[in-house]
């Protein structure tokens, strides 16, 4: 039996990329629900074409757009499934996964009141050199909402008696509890 080590080479390569869009796409929900405008502005290249249906342009401009409404939330949550990707060249692909996001706002006292998203990323992804080297980050996104749904009312930040876990409210970057991965 003989090996073919540049096969080899090819598939392990294929995996490595296949990796570094995984945790890319990862990473976009993580630095959006803890507001870390650094980390979401490096899921993308600055000239990525983005279009969200409310916003359509360049990703350069999207960041700041995404993260002032995603600070106007006290809660949110960004939950994407496995994601589908096909490399189109060694420095090219396609992906596509589904999510959900639910994002609450809360006015003084009162309950939050919040929505569930659901819907799908069609995205292209470029491999780029940069001084770190070699990075995977999205090229072109579309963004495809299937569905809303309007979530029950939610308490104030504060764990109930009942069910006495921490809660976040994140409205600002810099909370003690994200670790920069």
């Amino acid at each position: 039996m003989s090996i073919d080590l540049e096969m080899m080479a090819a598939q392990l390569q294929e995996l490595l990329d296949k990796q570094a869009i995984q945790e890319l796409v990862a990473r976009y929900s993580r630095t959006l629900d803890w507001l870390d405008d650094g980390g979401q502005a490096g899921c993308y290249w600055p000239d990525a074409q983005i279009d969200y249906g409310f916003f359509k342009g360049t990703a350069a401009e999207f960041v700041p757009t995404v993260m002032q409404v995603e600070r106007s939330t006290g809660r949110r949550w960004h939950m994407l499934a496995p994601l589908s990707i096909k490399l189109t060249s060694p420095t090219t692909a396609i992906g596509e996964c589904y999510g959900i996001a639910a994002a609450f706002r809360r006015e003084g006292d009162a309950p939050y009141k919040g929505n569930m998203y659901g819907g799908r990323y069609l995205d292209e992804y470029e491999k780029r050199t940069t001084q770190a080297g070699a990075e995977w980050r999205i090229a072109s996104r579309r963004y495809v909402m299937d569905w809303t749904l309007p979530m029950p009312d939610q308490p104030d930040a504060s764990p109930l008696a009942e069910f006495p876990l921490p809660m976040l409210d994140l409205r600002e970057s810099g909370h003690p509890d994200y670790r920069p991965l």
